[in-house]
């Protein structure tokens, strides 16, 4: 479109792809984000010094602060995003659902007025009856939101919701809503000029979650009838027509499947991480959409011009372990390899091979976006490209993701907002077996990948004549190398015999692999390819951290070989007798509360600390009945994943 763009970032942001991809680029403070991406002041004065006509706010952080909005307004700057009325009265959600229900939106039943005692809204959540929802009257992506279940859990659930809401958007109000059980999470992206015009873009289906956030979106949304769908768009533009709404918006509705009934929840006033899906069906651009709005422009399209075609799916890759409760992680990303981008794939990222997940930030690595001409066929194409996202460094969600999109109840479209704990069993097998094939493809990966040197198996040798690497001048003599592999919790005593013409036996435990030949590796792809005699495997495997990576068409494995470094000094309890305890940081991130004393007497699962990391809370509670001994951090401490925390005595018995 011919527009400069000027980027801001912090600290750890320096060299960010967005920095890089700029015009221009200004600091705007240290990693935390009160000192940098939510400092309101700094960006003005950046963009009236940069001479900058608009800021676009992107889909967190200020994107929907009214005072934001405001000041953009004030120093004749564009906001490109709705008035700062609009933001205000959908960003507060009891102010919305008013609105909503004046203008003939259906809303679900709840409390949303201004009375914050906790006593009251205990009363007003038994008048509505459990479970119900506790939600951040200024909330959003799943933050300072909770579910009671009873009576006996409101008031912590009420305490964790306000402290969640408070770091997150500098306000703890809340409202009390009805939880309906199962529902699905139903969205339409709405658009508005200012000229009075308004369309929507269609439904997106965003029921897949894990604590309360998406993890996996899909447009339009499985089986809704014609009918509901334009009930749904109307409803939609219906409610943006009632603040006036300018620019790009996605009203969000609970939709009970049992009844086709659907209940206004909230409006999102900017544009949301999974548009692009939209974009997809509709074959826009809703960002140059946005652009165009903000510069006085109508609507490119009329709501009889935008017709949906095919299907899209988007997934978002986290850096997180699903094993682990989905628990965040942080660090350094040494590999990435996507799939290549084409028609019906698309791929939105900000980082690269070599860049860090940042504890101060969202874990979201990137959107992997497909399309094509009907639901099984999008579906299909999903799960492949999903395993041909490959990343090394850190754990990801691809492997979950690849189950996800394989699961039955899924391919169906049978999908709520229960779904993952509901199927869980079959999401999170126990035990999985692992292809006896793929951990000789491992062991062979480890024996010829470029990075290592022969000296790190156990045999200990490290001539130039037992390496194979395609340059030995006289590759007659076979050499016998020695390794243990461990995954999954199980352990493998692998042999290798590397034999002229690059062929090896390989005996894995005590099942013995003939004649197997090295077809190919390149150290540039890491690719390798294995003949094992009826199977040739075509397979990517990355070496780092003590860790073999092995990526197949199935998912991915990891391969630990001694004891990874970021074991040794990264135990979650550790104790040097039976009679003390240390408790460590699960995840990287800040002190938050420490809710014991020294020589405190502590029972079983009482809470003892809270981190805030990723923009999160972690409650850590006592494993066992002990007595505090020592307290080794102070609230505030930025504290690493493994540092000691606590150190308990255990009383004895």
């Amino acid at each position: 479109m011919g527009i400069q763009t000027v980027a801001v970032y912090s600290d750890v942001d320096r060299d960010s792809c967005h920095v890089r991809m700029a015009d221009a680029a200004y600091r705007l403070g240290a990693a935390p984000s009160i000192d940098s991406y939510l400092n309101k002041e700094k960006i003005i004065d950046i963009a009236l010094r940069s001479n900058a006509d608009a800021v676009h706010p992107g889909y967190g952080f200020l994107s929907e602060n009214v005072e934001f909005a405001d000041q953009c307004a004030r120093n004749n700057i564009i906001f490109i995003g709705p008035p700062f009325t609009a933001i205000r009265d959908m960003g507060i959600k009891s102010t919305s659902k008013a609105i909503m229900s004046a203008a003939g939106v259906p809303v679900v039943p709840g409390y949303h007025g201004d009375n914050q005692d906790d006593h009251f809204l205990f009363q007003e959540a038994k008048n509505i009856g459990f479970p119900v929802m506790i939600k951040a009257v200024r909330g959003g992506g799943g933050k300072g939101m909770r579910i009671s279940h009873s009576a006996d859990d409101f008031l912590e659930q009420l305490e964790s919701a306000r402290r969640e809401a408070s770091k997150s958007f500098g306000d703890d109000a809340v409202l009390i809503e009805k939880f309906v059980e199962n529902p699905r999470h139903v969205e339409v992206q709405v658009f508005g000029d200012t000229l009075g015009n308004y369309v929507y873009l269609f439904e997106r289906d965003c029921s897949v979650q894990r604590r309360h956030q998406k993890i996996i979106e899909e447009a339009p949304a499985p089986g809704i009838n014609e009918s509901i769908r334009k009930q749904l768009g109307e409803a939609a533009v219906k409610a943006a027509k009632a603040v006036n709404y300018v620019g790009a918006g996605t009203v969000e509705f609970i939709f009970d499947p049992k009844n086709e009934k659907f209940y206004f929840m909230e409006m999102n006033t900017r544009l949301q991480v999974e548009h692009p899906i939209t974009e997809m069906i509709t074959d826009t651009d809703l960002v140059e959409w946005q652009l165009r709005v903000a510069g006085g422009e109508p609507l490119p399209m009329n709501q009889s011009d935008i017709k949906l075609r095919g299907h899209a799916f988007e997934a978002r890759i986290y850096a997180e372990d699903p094993e682990n409760n989905f628990l965040p992680g942080a660090g350094p990303l040494i590999d990435i390899h996507t799939p290549a981008p084409e028609n019906g794939i698309r791929i939105e990222t900000g980082v690269r091979s070599g860049d860090e997940v940042s504890v101060h930030y969202d874990p979201m690595i990137a959107k992997l976006v497909v399309w094509e001409k009907d639901r099984i066929s999008a579906l299909r194409k999903l799960n492949y490209a999903l395993t041909q996202y490959n990343i090394v460094g850190l754990k990801t969600n691809t492997n979950f993701l690849i189950r996800l999109s394989l699961h039955p109840s899924f391919i169906d479209g049978d999908v709520h907002t229960n779904f993952i704990e509901d199927h869980k069993h079959e999401l999170f097998p126990s035990a999985q077996q692992i292809p006896v094939k793929n951990i000789v493809a491992a062991a062979i990966g480890f024996l010829v990948n470029d990075s290592l040197g022969i000296s790190q198996l156990e045999n200990g040798s490290n001539t130039p004549f037992s390496k194979v690497d395609f340059a030995r001048l006289h590759n007659s003599m076979a050499a016998k190398h020695q390794i243990n592999l461990k995954v999954n919790n199980a352990k493998y005593k692998v042999e290798i015999i590397s034999k002229p013409d690059n062929n090896f036996s390989v005996k894995v435990n005590d099942c013995l692999f003939e004649n197997i030949s090295l077809i190919n590796f390149d150290n540039q792809s890491k690719e390798l390819i294995i003949d094992m005699g009826n199977e040739q495997l075509k397979q990517r495997i990355v070496i780092a951290d003590d860790i073999i990576s092995l990526f197949t068409s199935c998912g991915s494995y990891e391969f630990e070989f001694d004891i990874p470094n970021y074991f040794k000094n990264a135990f979650i309890a550790d104790s040097d007798s039976a009679t003390s305890l240390i408790v460590t940081a699960p995840i990287s991130g800040v002190v938050e509360k420490l809710l014991v004393a020294s020589q405190q007497a502590v029972k079983t699962g009482e809470t003892v600390a809270i981190l805030m990391a990723m923009k999160m809370e972690y409650v850590i509670k006592a494993s066992q009945d002990c007595v505090v001994d020592k307290i080794l951090v102070n609230v505030g401490d930025n504290v690493g994943k493994g540092s000691k925390l606590i150190e308990f005595a255990i009383p004895e018995k």
